[in-house]
């Protein structure tokens, strides 16, 4: 059995610890999380998701009052997800459906002011997504204690300097070169850099994921899996979006 480096993922809903905790949960006679389990759970998770986004995209002019209402309930079954795994196999199916038509309505934006820049973003992060599982399959790209040291670090830097701009605006204010419409080097460069962090998210949460196969967690914890991969997925998925509408605004 392959030995896993007892340290956090940069996304928080992936943690070693949060495996190992739930595996005391479970008796001898409840059924295990698996590795083909978690797949399948993350196939028809990623897979509803694409289908209310296709919705949210289709009627965005119908579904936009939608949107804030949307992203708060998302974020409220999110945390009851963190905190009540066992709730998982509801809530996770929930969160992929919200989460869907959000980014539908966003994407429908981006897409009215720059033709095609949906499917390329859809493009590009199905594209990252398959390499790095590739690369991780076939032990090129491995996760490594200082690898998670680093990725975590790089994710914590990455959503202080989120925050940051959140609070910001509340004054009128913001990070200039986090605004999607920066088409400065510098906000491109920042971009891309955060676009790098995001997908290496993968390869620790693939690692994490096979960990707690290993570990013989209970079955929930498959949806819980998906949940975090779809989490890293959209982050990426975002942030591809935004990057592009720099590149295509010069």
């Amino acid at each position: 059995m392959r030995q896993h480096l007892n340290y956090r993922s940069g996304n928080p809903a992936l943690s070693s610890s949060i495996f190992s905790a739930e595996a005391v949960k479970r008796t001898d006679q409840d059924p295990v999380m698996t590795l083909n389990g978690a797949v399948d759970k993350s196939i028809l998770c990623l897979s509803l998701l694409l289908s209310f986004g296709i919705a949210g995209f289709k009627f965005q002019q119908s579904l936009q009052g939608f949107l804030i209402p949307g992203v708060i309930i998302g974020l409220i079954v999110a945390l009851v997800t963190v905190f009540k795994k066992e709730y998982a196999p509801i809530t996770v199916p929930l969160y992929a459906g919200i989460q869907g038509i959000v980014l539908g309505i966003i994407s429908a934006s981006f897409e009215q002011i720059f033709d095609g820049i949906v499917f390329q973003a859809i493009g590009l992060t199905s594209g990252i997504f398959f390499t790095l599982l590739f690369l991780y399959k076939t032990k090129v790209i491995q996760a490594t204690e200082n690898f998670k040291l680093g990725i975590a670090a790089a994710t914590g830097g990455v959503f202080l300097l989120y925050a940051v701009n959140f609070i910001m605006s509340f004054f009128g204010s913001g990070i200039p070169v986090l605004n999607p419409m920066n088409s400065s080097l510098m906000s491109i460069g920042i971009s891309l850099v955060i676009v790098v962090i995001a997908a290496l998210n993968l390869v620790v949460d693939f690692d994490f994921i096979e960990e707690g196969a290993e570990q013989g967690v209970p079955k929930y914890m498959e949806w819980y899996a998906a949940f975090g991969l779809m989490v890293t997925l959209i982050w990426l998925y975002l942030e591809i979006l935004k990057l592009l509408a720099k590149l295509r605004s010069r």
